[in-house]
């Protein structure tokens, strides 16, 4: 066996899924014994058996990036419980396993893996696990995500129906149908950062799971944003999800405020009134930008 025929050997040994005991499976995809693989290429010593040997670092794998995703999403972790987060994470990452340098994208496809899973869910609560997941997995985005030069006072000067603006990368829009920023908050209020693991992880100690307030089904809309450093939760109306989001797809100006109240009751004036706010907070936020060519279409 050459040296690069080892390191690929060990590489997918060592990424081959745990069983639901989070243990290296006994037999390998070939059916051959993986006793008989990992003799074949380690060690064993006075206290450990090749395949003992072996199993330490399949798991140790395992573990750092069940680590890595737990750490972004504990209120749904709360929500579900340790058990059956494990189990969550474990398959998830049996469909989904790493291809980036970086831990921090592991959890990027979660919440869409989530809808096509409700077995993971507790009855009827399958509506706000995926809320909870896809709020969680915004704060990592708009966290992470660029922040580019706001537009100035003069720089709204001359817009009109046919006018494109730009939104910040970091902005995430969210249509909810449960309040779980309350939720959310609640839990990373009452969660030490240590704690936000799966309890795989670190095997002897399950965290304590966190008290969650009542949450009862209702439309939610949230821009999710990131203000000197620190991302927060900002309710906003449906007419502004509407118009914000038509924005981000690079709409114009008429179509996205056309879109936005084609259904509204408000009069006129009311509406009037309406923009205004909406464009009043969101310059004070800074979200209106100067979108750099190669970032169009990528938020």
């Amino acid at each position: 066996m050459t040296l690069l025929e080892l390191q690929r050997q060990m590489s997918h040994d060592v990424r081959r899924p745990l069983t639901p005991a989070f243990e290296m499976q006994q037999l390998g995809e070939d059916g051959r014994s993986m006793e008989d693989v990992a003799a074949s290429y380690v060690k064993p010593n006075d206290r450990l058996t090749s395949f003992d040997r072996l199993e330490i670092y399949n798991r140790q794998y395992w573990f750092r990036v069940i680590s890595a995703v737990s750490e972004d999403f504990p209120a749904l972790a709360a929500v579900l419980g340790s058990k059956r987060f494990d189990a969550l994470v474990l398959a998830y990452l049996k469909e989904n396993p790493s291809t980036s340098f970086t831990l921090r994208n592991l959890g990027a496809r979660l919440p869409m893996w989530l809808e096509t899973h409700p077995e993971f869910s507790p009855k009827t609560k399958h509506a706000l696990v995926l809320d909870v997941a896809k709020l969680e997995w915004a704060y990592v985005e708009s966290f992470d995500r660029a922040k580019v030069t706001s537009l100035t006072l003069e720089d709204f000067e001359g817009l009109d129906g046919d006018s494109k603006l730009s939104l910040q990368p970091h902005l995430q829009l969210l249509a909810l149908h449960y309040p779980v920023d309350e939720l959310v908050l609640a839990v990373r209020k009452q969660t030490p950062e240590s704690d936000i693991m799966s309890n795989a992880v670190s095997e002897l100690v399950v965290p304590t799971r966190p008290r969650l307030p009542s949450m009862r089904r209702a439309r939610v809309f949230l821009a999710v944003h990131r203000f000197e450093n620190s991302v927060y939760y900002r309710r906003i109306d449906s007419e502004a999800f509407l118009l914000f989001a038509a924005l981000q797809q690079r709409r114009t100006l008429g179509e996205s405020l056309e879109g936005a109240f084609a259904a509204s009751t408000l009069s006129a004036d009311q509406q009037a009134t309406k923009i205004r706010q909406y464009f009043a907070h969101a310059a004070e936020l800074g979200w209106f930008c100067h979108l750099p060519t190669d970032m169009i279409g990528v938020q």
